[in-house]
């Protein structure tokens, strides 16, 4: 049987899996959603679907995205990935992991958890739009430019509003699926568990 999806995702199986079962489905894990920050940065100038392919090598080589264990690579760790087929081989986008790990622990120094801190852009409430073409969905809105404004304050790098709404769409905060699509809510206030 077919089912009706977005229309960004391809014939790609794996584009479609991660379709049907990870985009816009509200994430309540800090660690997921620290990695999945960082992700959506990796793939600025590149497609989604290149990230989604080198997804496992990230997680083998940035400690399963422990922010503790990130933040004290070093230089010579930043040279070995370098030469990691494995992973987008971009000096900056490295760098920019281990910036945002120690980020995400400034905040958790603070008291603050950071899976409170990232849903406090939508007021722990997931929005559920209600687009019918994929044309009417913006890139950034003025929650993702908050965000990255916040982010940037905090020494993240890699997190412009356009990769803040991208993550906010692909954890949840913001329900873009269109409303021709199978995965599209019924029941918009039962998104957040």
């Amino acid at each position: 049987m077919h089912q009706t999806r977005c229309a960004w995702v391809s014939q790609d199986p794996i584009y479609q899996d991660y379709h049907d079962y990870v985009w816009g489905r509200p994430v309540q894990d800090k660690y997921e959603l620290f990695a999945k920050l960082c992700l959506d940065g990796q793939q600025a100038g590149l497609s989604w679907l290149t990230i989604l392919k080198k997804q496992q090598n990230y997680y083998q080589a940035f400690h399963n995205f422990d922010p503790l264990l990130i933040s004290v690579m070093t230089e010579d760790d930043v040279e070995r990935l370098m030469q990691n087929k494995g992973i987008v081989r971009n000096r900056l986008k490295i760098n920019a992991i281990i910036k945002n790990a120690k980020g995400f622990l400034e905040i958790e120094r603070e008291g603050i958890s950071f899976l409170d801190y990232i849903w406090s852009f939508v007021k722990d409430q997931p929005t559920v739009n209600a687009w019918v073409d994929k044309n009417e969905v913006p890139t950034t809105t003025s929650e993702s430019d908050a965000m990255s404004k916040a982010l940037k304050k905090r020494g993240f790098s890699f997190v412009g509003s356009t990769i803040c709404y991208a993550f906010m769409q692909a954890v949840g905060l913001v329900n873009d699926h269109t409303t021709d699509c199978f995965c599209y809510p019924t029941n918009p206030n039962a998104s957040k568990a």
